[in-house]
């Protein structure tokens, strides 16, 4: 183990937090966008709209995150349809690939932790919003979500840490991010251990950073007991 290449791998591997820590919030956003409306179509009444949407979260879900940018990457420019329209010149950039590809699948296992949430919402309160008459929407926005929202928000924390973790991959696609960075390193110097092991050591970092955050705003919307009330 070289100490000096240790040392020299340090500010390389930093170059690609900008790009990492991008690709992790931009595709955390959009998983949270796709989440919700996934989450409510999967929940509908009529199976039309019920089973397209559970047999695509069944798809995201159940193959490998690496073969699902690879068809968002290299698939979509043999698409006509996808290359004449006013998308392709996003989607021919590999940075915006990798992080559709990233939040599309946090969008999914999202979607899930969102269902599981709403089922655990008592059914008497949607009765009794009913009775105040309050609309569907107003319910919903004002009584379920939020109570959602809140019972999720720690593995929410979890699933944005496999989302870090996920943008690692976008350095498969030519995206510079920090393990792209670390890889053209390791071509130069034939060390991978030193330089891996410090792209390992500020990913945990990141890790922490993340979790530390999510259970401050844990604490900041946790609802006080009565004990804590009373007392």
């Amino acid at each position: 183990m070289s100490f000096e290449i240790f040392l020299t791998a340090i500010p390389i591997v930093l170059k690609g937090l900008w790009l990492t820590l991008l690709i992790t919030f931009c595709a955390f956003l959009l998983g949270q966008i796709v989440a919700l409306p996934l989450a409510l179509l999967a929940r509908a009444r009529s199976r039309l709209l019920r089973w397209p949407v559970k047999t695509w979260i069944f798809f995201i879900r159940g193959s490998p995150l690496l073969v699902q940018l690879f068809i968002i990457y290299f698939g979509m420019g043999e698409v006509d349809a996808i290359r004449n329209s006013v998308f392709w010149p996003i989607l021919r950039e590999p940075l915006n690939c990798a992080i559709l590809a990233v939040g599309l699948n946090s969008g999914a296992y999202s979607a899930e932790l969102l269902r599981g949430g709403l089922r655990q919402i008592p059914v008497g309160q949607l009765e009794a919003a009913r009775v105040l008459g309050m609309s569907g929407f107003h319910a919903l926005t004002r009584i379920t979500l939020p109570q959602v929202y809140r019972n999720v928000l720690p593995v929410t924390g979890n699933e944005i840490i496999l989302v870090m973790k996920g943008s690692a991959l976008a350095s498969a696609v030519t995206v510079m991010e920090m393990t792209g960075a670390a890889r053209a390193f390791v071509s130069k110097t034939y060390a991978p251990f030193e330089v891996f092991t410090v792209a390992g050591i500020i990913y945990l970092v990141i890790g922490l950073a993340l979790s530390q955050l999510f259970r401050g705003i844990e604490r900041a919307t946790a609802i006080p007991s009565s004990a804590t009330e009373t007392s």
